[in-house]
């Protein structure tokens, strides 16, 4: 029962200082117009500037529209789930923290080294598309600048430059992350005002198209939820449609970059669910309506599956638009690399201070005030991956491993209600353990949605992630040598 030993919620925000570990305090300078600016900065990137012709094209039709709603609604049913922990216990980690006080230390290791997983791959996977987006934009060689190169030195360039604005503080991350996000939802809102002009109804019917089998369907690429019930997976109808909901919740990934800060948040009472809830009802809007538009501009069967936006434009005789989403484009991208780079440090940072990881990469460094070794760390392993590894569909283990953590969130709200009654709690998910409970059923069957393979690499991963837990993370815990000496 040592594997599965509680950290109290009182104690997730303490720096070690008695037990030696001395990794210092991050600073408090956020506030919650901050908290929605990183929201935004992280999920509002690849999903929408890629995604929506995809699915569109291939899986739902115009009922990729419903597909970004599904998703929406898991997300926000999770965030009210994260919105909770986050202003009982405002500590960095998040889910990883929320783990440790409710199902345990082995279970908060699986946690934190999944989001590991989420953040430092969703990262080296957006770098990779920053590469070859702004390649093809400016003209550059595609040796250097695109998936056919062996070294991609344009995803090394991105993420060396956001590491430096990364280690320079929060507030200056912060910084930058808004005005990229000004720049991306601008545009966004042009997409929709403009492109609204040209939909038509005749490009939205059938709305639901009927369903056919899906393509390449067999073996470890059908879903596991068909796998297991016998069902040829198809596409479009409502199945290809809750199947696209489960790929498209990869555009909403990262909002939980919000919790992992609430530690450097001045009000986190107040502002962390103001940061979360915001995050995802603006995400919701604009996902929709960016949606509705494209397929209603261009039937879906010709829509573009790399740039379905500007191609939608292009098609409607407005071409001159496609500087401007493009201009979206590398911001949205820019940011989203920038965020995951700071979440990813953070929980690492967490995990160092409970000496599952070793405290000294872990410090905060007093003159900025941020991990920087953690965060170098970090940016060390994205800069390998996006500079030498096609990662190619290995994109679909950032929605597992986010679902994954959305999923024991979810659980940890309902646990913490009966162990910990009197904790106090400013926000409160409405209607619990209803609500919870809805989220973590939801997250699971959009987990059941995904590959067979998507979930053999992520099992893989975590297989990997038990083995360093048991050489070094069981040995070093702090929680454990306090059980130790009690």
């Amino acid at each position: 029962m040592h594997l599965f030993r509680t950290k109290p919620v009182e104690l997730l925000g303490d720096d070690g200082t008695t037990d030696g570990a001395d990794v210092g305090r991050l600073r408090r300078s956020l506030s919650a117009r901050h908290l929605v600016g990183f929201g935004i900065g992280v999920v509002i990137g690849t999903g929408i500037f890629t995604l929506t012709g995809v699915e569109a094209r291939d899986t739902a039709g115009p009922a990729v529209v419903v597909s970004f709603a599904l998703a929406g609604v898991v997300a926000l049913l999770a965030a009210l789930c994260y919105a909770e922990l986050a202003a009982a216990a405002p500590t960095a980690g998040s889910a990883y923290s929320y783990a440790y006080a409710t199902a345990g230390e082995l279970v908060a290791w699986v946690i934190g080294w999944d989001l590991f997983l989420e953040f430092a791959l969703g990262a080296a996977v957006v770098a990779r598309g920053w590469s070859g987006y702004v390649g093809n934009l400016l003209d550059l060689p595609p040796s250097l600048f695109g998936e056919e190169s062996t070294v991609n030195v344009g995803a090394a360039l991105i993420v060396v430059v956001l590491t430096v604005v990364a280690v320079l503080g929060v507030r200056e991350s912060a910084r930058v992350t808004g005005v990229l996000v000004v720049v991306k939802v601008a545009v966004c809102v042009f997409v929709i005002v403009a492109g609204a002009w040209f939909v038509r109804g005749a490009n939205l019917t059938p709305f639901v198209p009927a369903s056919r089998p899906a393509e390449e369907s067999g073996g470890l690429a059908q879903p596991v939820v068909s796998a297991v019930l016998g069902l040829d997976p198809v596409a479009f109808g409502v199945g290809g449609m809750l199947t696209a909901a489960a790929v498209v919740f990869f555009a909403y990934t990262g909002f939980e970059a919000v919790a992992n800060l609430s530690e450097e948040t001045r009000r986190p009472g107040r502002d962390l669910p103001l940061g979360l809830l915001g995050t995802l009802g603006l995400s919701t809007a604009l996902y929709i309506g960016v949606s509705l538009v494209v397929v209603g501009m261009v039937r879906y069967d010709r829509l573009d599956r790399g740039a379905p936006i500007a191609d939608a434009f292009d098609q409607v005789g407005l071409g001159w638009a496609s500087a401007l989403i493009a201009l979206a484009a590398v911001a949205g991208l820019t940011s989203v690399i920038l965020v995951d780079l700071i979440t990813v440090s953070r929980i690492g940072f967490a995990m160092g201070r409970d000496g599952l990881l070793p405290p000294v990469v872990a410090r905060v460094s007093p003159r900025t005030g941020v991990p920087v070794r953690i965060t170098l760390a970090f940016a060390v392993l994205v800069l390998v991956m996006a500079t030498f590894v096609p990662l190619g569909t290995l994109a679909d283990l950032v929605s597992i491993g986010t679902l994954f953590a959305f999923l024991l969130v979810s659980v940890a709200v309902i646990v913490l209600r009966r162990t910990r009654p009197e904790l106090h709690r400013p926000f409160r998910v409405p209607l619990s353990p209803v609500l919870p409970g809805l989220a973590a059923l939801a997250c699971l069957y959009l987990m059941l949605n995904l590959s067979i393979e998507t979930w053999l690499r992520f099992l893989a991963w975590l297989a990997l992630g038990l083995l360093v837990y048991a050489l070094y993370g069981y040995r070093h815990s702090r929680v454990g040598a306090r059980a130790a000496q009690d």
